[in-house]
């Protein structure tokens, strides 16, 4: 998983950065998951169908305007090992951080309902990071600015 970069084109670039965020949030769930159980586990499968549906979404919008769909990878580097509950849930909240990242990163770059999706996108994951710190007992459970790297 790559860390958060500043975008390097307009709107379709800034959302197709989106899109790998997005496609590494999903594969890093597969791992985050079976490190859980009851309601975290839950959460997880949620937190990845909401992914899922967000890139889903993405896909038909950069190609529906000609634009380039970068591909997804067979698999993503993990920034530690993930190996039980608690590590899963640290990953759970850097996934959450980097995708808040990437959409925070669209904003400028956007307008009207590209710009609405992506602060949609941003709040979205901002909140769920926060349940995940939550269910951590991480402390502090929020950030003054989610998306914006510390």
């Amino acid at each position: 998983m790559s860390p958060r970069t500043a975008p390097t084109g307009g709107p379709a670039q800034t959302l197709a950065e989106a899109l790998t965020a997005e496609y590494a949030a999903i594969w890093a769930y597969g791992v985050i998951g079976v490190h859980l159980t009851g309601d975290a586990r839950r959460a997880a499968r949620s937190a990845e169908a909401a992914h899922r549906a967000r890139r889903d979404a993405l896909v038909l919008q950069l190609s529906g305007n000609g634009g380039q769909v970068p591909a997804d990878q067979a698999g993503y580097a993990l920034p530690y090992p993930v190996t039980d509950r608690t590590s899963a849930l640290k990953l759970a909240v850097e996934i959450e951080e980097r995708a808040a990242g990437h959409w925070r990163a669209a904003l400028p770059h956007t307008t009207g309902a590209d710009r609405n999706r992506a602060l949609a996108a941003l709040t979205d994951c901002a909140l769920r990071a926060t349940r995940w710190r939550r269910t951590a007992g991480v402390t502090p459970i929020t950030v003054p600015f989610p998306g914006r790297p510390v």
